[in-house]
């Protein structure tokens, strides 16, 4: 694989997977603790609606997609938090209209829409300099909001009652953390696809805490994770010649139930403590430092 780094396209791969891990460590992470991956596979949906609506306004799919996303995020936040509807039942109907105006843009555009597969199913191979140049900015947001926000999103992720005695403004933080995970789902939309997006968004997450129960080092390790999948995917799938996206993911799937099956193994032959569940253990001192807010 070493004289396919001599080729643009494969830096430009190589470089996709690093900031895709970037995002997916940090926000996953905060995925995984909240169990909001119904809602994260709801906004990864949905943003095919933006994707149709890029090629229907002649722009950059990926720029489409973003507006559109942050918009369905919003959407799917406030129909949660303010209607009597159930959770699933409200991701369901703004994840399925998602997919739907993603059509009808797609039928009102006249001609072909070409690379229209890649935004489904991912095809890190195609990758542009202006891609990494959205991707590298939305990193650096992310980052930002979580450096900026972290014991409060911590608060909220894992007690509102909390948060609410904390008096901290819990429904602005909840939405807050969508459009973050809404911006996690743009970037990777180029390296794994719409219908993959989910998977990779928390396999490295769910992963990273079988290994710590600190959510700071759940994050690096997640980060160190997604990177690892990224970047082997891409090696396999170039060696085997297999489409990138799938390639990733399978990768992260096969590792997770490796890894799971190897720590119930050393569980049974008591080689190992009683685990404490993520939920329940994860960061405990960062709940009680966001008393101090």
């Amino acid at each position: 694989m070493l004289e396919a780094l001599r080729y643009e396209f494969m830096q430009n791969a190589l470089a996709a997977g690093v900031l895709a891990a970037v995002a997916c460590g940090l926000i996953g992470s905060f995925v995984v603790v909240k169990k909001m991956v119904s809602i994260s596979g709801g906004i990864s949906h949905a943003s095919f609606g933006g994707v149709g609506l890029g090629y229907w306004l002649g722009i950059n799919p990926v720029l489409g997609a973003l507006f559109f996303t942050v918009a369905a995020s919003l959407g799917m936040g406030l129909a949660v938090k303010k209607t009597r509807l159930a959770e699933d039942t409200a991701i369901g109907i703004l994840w399925a209209m998602g997919m739907a105006m993603g059509i009808i843009f797609l039928g009102l555009t006249p001609g072909y829409a070409p690379d229209l597969f890649s935004y489904l199913f991912g095809n890190i191979l195609l990758v542009t300099s202006s891609d990494l140049t959205i991707m590298l900015s939305l990193d650096l947001i992310i980052v930002a909001a979580v450096g900026l926000l972290y014991k409060e999103l911590v608060a909220v992720s894992f007690d509102e009652e909390f948060a609410r005695i904390a008096r901290l403004p819990v429904d602005c933080l909840y939405l807050g953390l969508l459009c973050l995970i809404a911006l996690t789902v743009v970037i990777l939309i180029k390296v794994v696809g719409i219908i993959l997006v989910i998977a990779l968004l928390t396999i490295p997450a769910a992963l990273a805490g079988q290994f710590t129960h600190n959510l700071k080092k759940m994050m690096l390790v997640s980060i160190l994770l997604g990177a690892a999948f990224s970047l082997g995917g891409l090696w396999f799938s170039y060696q085997l010649d297999l489409p990138s996206g799938a390639t990733i993911i399978l990768l992260g799937g096969f590792v997770f139930f490796l890894a799971t099956g190897l720590t119930r193994a050393r569980r049974s032959r008591g080689r190992s403590g009683k685990k404490c569940p993520v939920p329940a253990a994860l960061n405990l001192i960062d709940l009680k430092e966001g008393q101090k807010l």
